[in-house]
């Protein structure tokens, strides 16, 4: 191993602690479940090498304290695609994900980065000038 291959090991290893330690991070938090509104919904969860997987089972409409790590998951990887079926020019059947259906989130009720936070599958529209009538 060349020394700044070392290094890079060494910093990889430091960023990796740092991120599993923020991922641990408690935040406070409504459950939705966009796929059954009312239901519940039960998973296990472990992201690093080396965690014991935790159980979780969350209720639409629930406030939970979770590690930010799961929240982020809720928000980021539950959802499933839809394909669109097509053919090509030399009349060649192919096939894409044509949307990504959400099943389910996290609102949080603390700061959280813009990136993280959870639309619920819609997109923010801002107003810039609204006239208002005389």
């Amino acid at each position: 191993m060349t020394p700044s291959t070392k290094k890079t090991v060494e910093v990889d290893k430091k960023s990796l602690a740092y991120q599993s330690g923020k991922d641990k991070e408690m935040v406070k938090g409504m459950f939705k479940f966009y796929e059954v509104p009312g239901g519940s919904m039960a998973f296990m969860y472990r992201k690093y090498k080396g965690e014991k997987p935790e159980r979780y089972s969350m209720v639409d409409g629930d406030t939970y304290t979770i590690p930010l790590g799961v929240a982020k998951h809720l928000n980021n990887d539950c959802w499933y695609p839809v394909h669109t079926y097509a053919t090509d020019e030399n009349g060649k059947p192919s096939q894409k994900v044509s949307q990504k259906v959400k099943r389910c989130g996290f609102q949080s009720l603390e700061f959280m980065d813009i990136e993280d936070f959870d639309r619920g599958g819609q997109q923010i529209i801002s107003v810039e000038n609204m006239a208002v009538p005389n």
